[in-house]
């Protein structure tokens, strides 16, 4: 495997470049050349490539040679099969496992049911299931868009929840916060994280409450009879709700103590990784760029 030891953060405006990058969008195609976006996990840059050849495609690993400036002008490059992927993505600054940790304490110290622990079984000790969440990421673009972002979100999520459950008296903690971590258990299927970050068809088609309702009922398949149906409906009904409003994709707006928590766990945890994601880009004591998320700009 190859080893990527130079990325785009350590090279200097004006330098000659030597180094490996991932092909995370293709601008424009000529006889002649390609422009397109190169990326690795510290950073993006417009690149253009002299290239007849018509080979570069979307989520290629390519081994450049050029000079950095405003853009890349690559002047040789060639393609590279066998890399180490975390390389060339965006990936969560903290170990994966540590949070796989915390989100095991949340759920071992609220999720004591028979019920509750099946279902929380059924996923989490499914080893494909688990990898996939491990790997998943949060978004696309929209917040913690990066590998361990699902994870990541998930854990703030369940946090989020306990406080809001303990300080308001919930009257079914167990269920807000089983609902918390599978809230988004769709994502799994619904995004693309083995290269640049993108819908799947499934995605793209239902959208991750859909499918994590879907993934939901198929559990349950596996042993109706240990089910209440009441347990069924509020978790399916916190997974449907958790975007609170129609006009923000949920397909019914909220209407159980359960789901108002999730929600705003939800809320709050997504809007404050967009705003660290700002604060990283802006320096302190100046006006960050418009942030479609937030939909506005923050004086940092």
């Amino acid at each position: 495997m190859s080893a990527k030891k130079i990325f785009l953060c350590d090279i200097k405006s004006g330098n000659k470049i030597k180094t490996s990058l991932m092909v995370m969008k293709i601008i424009a195609k000529d006889p002649a050349k390609v422009i397109c976006i190169l990326a690795d996990r510290s950073g993006d840059i417009k690149a253009n490539i002299p290239s007849r050849k018509s080979d570069i495609t979307e989520g290629s690993v390519i081994e450049i040679e050029g000079i950095k400036d405003w853009n890349l002008d690559v002047k040789k490059y060639g393609f590279i099969s066998d890399y180490d992927l975390s390389d060339y993505l965006p990936t969560v600054k903290r170990p994966i496992e540590e949070i796989m940790d915390e989100i095991e304490s949340y759920t071992t110290k609220y999720i004591t049911s028979i019920e509750g622990k099946s279902l929380n079984d059924y996923f989490f000790k499914d080893e494909i299931v688990l990898d996939k969440f491990k790997r998943g990421i949060g978004g696309v673009s929209m917040h913690h868009n990066y590998i361990g972002g699902l994870a990541e979100h998930t854990l703030n999520v369940m946090h989020l929840t306990s406080m809001l459950c303990e300080r308001y008296d919930c009257r079914r903690t167990e269920t807000a916060m089983l609902a918390a971590k599978l809230h988004d258990i769709g994502k799994i299927y619904e995004l693309y994280y083995d290269g640049p970050f993108k819908y799947t068809l499934r995605g793209e088609m239902e959208g991750h409450i859909v499918i994590g309702v879907e993934l939901i009922e198929k559990a349950i398949r596996e042993n109706p009879t240990l089910y209440s149906e009441d347990f069924v409906t509020r978790i399916k009904g916190c997974i449907v709700q958790h975007h609170g409003k129609l006009e923000f994709g949920s397909p019914r707006s909220m209407k159980m103590e359960e789901s108002f928590i999730v929600n705003y766990a939800d809320s709050i945890d997504a809007t404050m990784n967009k705003i660290s994601q700002v604060k990283d880009k802006t320096e302190p004591g100046n006006w960050s760029e418009y942030d479609r998320r937030i939909e506005t700009k923050l004086y940092l």
